[in-house]
């Protein structure tokens, strides 16, 4: 369902993602891990067209991201780094506006804002102001939009970020419903522990490189845990004496 060729971003001299090459079939949940600065973001940005790339090419659902970005659109989802919001528009605007961009009826908008305002527990808060709501609510109504089309692939950037437990919860819950249903659900997260009980298989990219891609019952089968696999990767700072603490 996702492929890349050789997809590489640059930005001046600086290469934010090289030589990116990965496969992920139809209905899996795929988690794309890596410290901050690693090109996650980058990645997902290329992958939904926000940024083009430099080199080489990715195919989303059989369509190629340089020259049928319009059609892959319409197929997928997405919760942006940034969330890509109004802050004038209220909840409920912001899902009324998205549901028609994707040829949906007023009528079919209004009932699946609906439904998902309700599940992610916005419904009571549908008329707030973005520019008054908290960022677990922002981060809860950019979901409801990059699901109210019904995507094919969804693309999820720190999904659990800021979010509280019941609501992380659900999330997850609604997620796994999803794949079961062969929708295929692209994810990057710092939370090694949601991310190794939700996902399918997962990569690591580090400085742009990718330096493992592995299935989560692969690693679970060799004894390891998902933390295991991303620190022989990426290297974490040992725990110094702090003269001044105590």
């Amino acid at each position: 369902m996702i492929q890349t060729n050789g997809l590489t971003r640059k930005f001046g001299n600086f290469i934010a993602v090289h030589d990116l090459n990965l496969q992920v079939p139809k209905g899996v949940i795929f988690g794309f891990l890596g410290p901050n600065g690693s090109g996650k973001s980058t990645t997902v940005k290329m992958l939904t067209g926000i940024l083009k790339p430099s080199a080489g090419d990715a195919l989303i659902d059989g369509l190629s991201i340089r020259n049928s970005l319009l059609e892959i659109k319409q197929r997928i989802g997405v919760l942006p780094e940034d969330l890509a919001l109004f802050d004038s528009l209220t909840i409920w605007e912001h899902l009324k506006l998205c549901g028609p961009i994707y040829g949906l009826s007023a009528q079919e908008t209004d009932a699946r804002a609906e439904q998902l305002l309700n599940y992610l527990d916005l419904w009571s808060d549908r008329h707030t102001p973005v520019e008054q709501a908290s960022f677990g609510m922002k981060k809860k109504c950019a979901l409801a939009m990059a699901l109210i089309h019904n995507p094919k692939v969804l693309f999820l950037d720190e999904p659990f970020e800021g979010i509280d437990p019941v609501a992380s919860r659900g999330i997850k819950d609604l997620l796994v419903q999803m794949s079961g249903k062969g929708i295929t659900i692209f994810l990057t997260s710092h939370i090694l522990e949601v991310v190794e009980r939700l996902v399918h298989s997962y990569a690591v990219i580090v400085h742009g490189e990718l330096v493992c891609s592995h299935t989560m019952e692969e690693t679970l089968q060799s004894g390891r845990t998902l933390e295991d696999v991303y620190f022989q990767y990426v290297q974490r700072r040992t725990v110094e004496e702090f003269e001044w603490i105590g």
